[in-house]
């Protein structure tokens, strides 16, 4: 049973990192009180959280394990396991699994750090599909992008470069509806957008940024974005009816207006922003503001009317620009490797800090899932913990 405050996929319930139904503190504690604490497993990935459960998608030794837990107590209510390919590389700090499960009609899908595909079910966790469309084939640092589920079709980015696809399979069978092969994936996640009645999946790809009809996958419009030296598309597209905010490290932050053209649709800059720009980090938009974390570890606010830069927070949070964002209402939320979580007002004028709470004793780099007063955390290690504020 979905509620308003499920947290189902990649950045919340339309992955825009907007969390509803969060009851802000009238005065955040120095402290949180931990409701309880589970060893799931290491990785990266955003848990799941819809009704009562949460599906988490972790690494156990050798194996990719989906676990489904009881939100109230953190007990294992079903566990599927499957072999994960060895992280090897510089990767291998961060082994996986980085995509965070998708939770649609009934159905669990995740994508494991080697490109398998699985779709389980959300009750009893049995598999009803698997799948290696590109077997061995992954992006260079292993598999990043976080699978979309859209009208009864589950969407992921496969594979590496020179040779990857955007693909749809039927989510209830895993047969083939639609495949777009013309660039691999790079780490980024999809989006869907609707402009003039048609829905679009809006995705980074090894050298671009696409859009594709979610209903056939034919190519509706297409923007370079190569990325540059130790840059990366990481960051999730940000959607706004038919504007379309990308960024990527030695690229900038850039608008596109997305609008009818012909047979298809075209992509018009609206503006550029080459001074701010996010590495591993997906900003948020806010009251006409995107608030993000700078591929210098910086807090800023940009005006997404202009792309001006309303401010800047000196303070660097982050070495490596690993930080969630989350807008949380009345507060915007951050959440650095350190875990140190940043609370903050969604202010246009300047960087106004509420509270700093520890939320864990180890890095963390999943997306903290918010819902009423609870805050659940997914730790770079093993835990699965459960705090909240009082």
């Amino acid at each position: 049973v979905a509620s308003a405050q499920d947290w189902p996929q990649w950045r919340g319930a339309t992955r825009d990192g907007k969390a509803t139904g969060f009851t802000a503190p009238a005065s955040w504690p120095k402290a949180l009180a931990t409701k309880w604490s589970v060893k799931v497993g290491t990785g990266c990935a955003t848990p799941a959280l819809v009704g009562d459960r949460l599906y988490v998608f972790a690494r156990q030794g050798d194996e990719e394990a989906t676990l489904c837990l009881s939100a109230a107590d953190g007990k294992e209510i079903w566990k599927d396991k499957v072999a994960a390919m060895a992280v090897t590389g510089p990767a291998n700090r961060h082994p996986g699994p980085r995509s965070s499960p998708a939770v649609a009609d009934g159905k669990v899908v995740t994508l494991g750090v080697g490109g398998v595909l699985s779709c389980l079910d959300a009750a009893d966790g049995k598999v009803l599909w698997r799948k290696d469309e590109f077997p061995k084939v992954v992006p260079k640092f292993f598999t990043s992008s976080s699978p979309l589920i859209v009208d009864g079709l589950a969407v992921a980015h496969l594979g590496g470069p020179g040779n990857g696809a955007l693909v749809a399979l039927d989510l209830a069978t895993g047969a083939p509806k639609w495949k777009w092969a013309a660039e691999g994936p790079d780490y980024g996640s999809p989006v869907l957008m609707t402009v003039d009645g048609t829905k679009q999946v809006v995705t980074p790809t090894e050298k671009s940024i696409v859009g594709v009809g979610a209903a056939d996958g034919k190519l509706l419009w297409q923007v370079p974005f190569v990325p540059q030296g130790r840059a990366y598309n990481s960051a999730t597209p940000v959607v706004d009816g038919a504007t379309v905010y990308v960024t990527g490290s030695a690229r900038g932050t850039r608008a596109l207006k997305i609008a009818k053209q012909g047979d298809g649709f075209a992509a018009t800059p609206l503006w550029s922003n080459a001074e701010v720009a996010s590495q591993f980090s997906s900003p948020v938009l806010r009251d006409g503001r995107l608030f993000g974390l700078s591929d210098r570890g910086s807090l800023f606010c940009l005006d997404a009317q202009t792309g001006q830069a309303a401010w800047t927070d000196g303070v660097q949070r982050d070495r490596g620009s690993f930080t969630a964002l989350v807008d949380a209402g009345p507060v915007l939320l951050a959440l650095p490797s350190s875990s140190e979580l940043v609370v903050f007002k969604p202010d246009a004028k300047e960087y106004a800090e509420v509270a700093r709470v520890k939320v864990s004793e180890t890095p963390t780099y999943a997306t903290p899932v918010v819902a009423g007063n609870r805050v659940f955390v997914k730790d770079g290690h093993l835990e699965s913990v459960n705090v909240e504020l009082k």
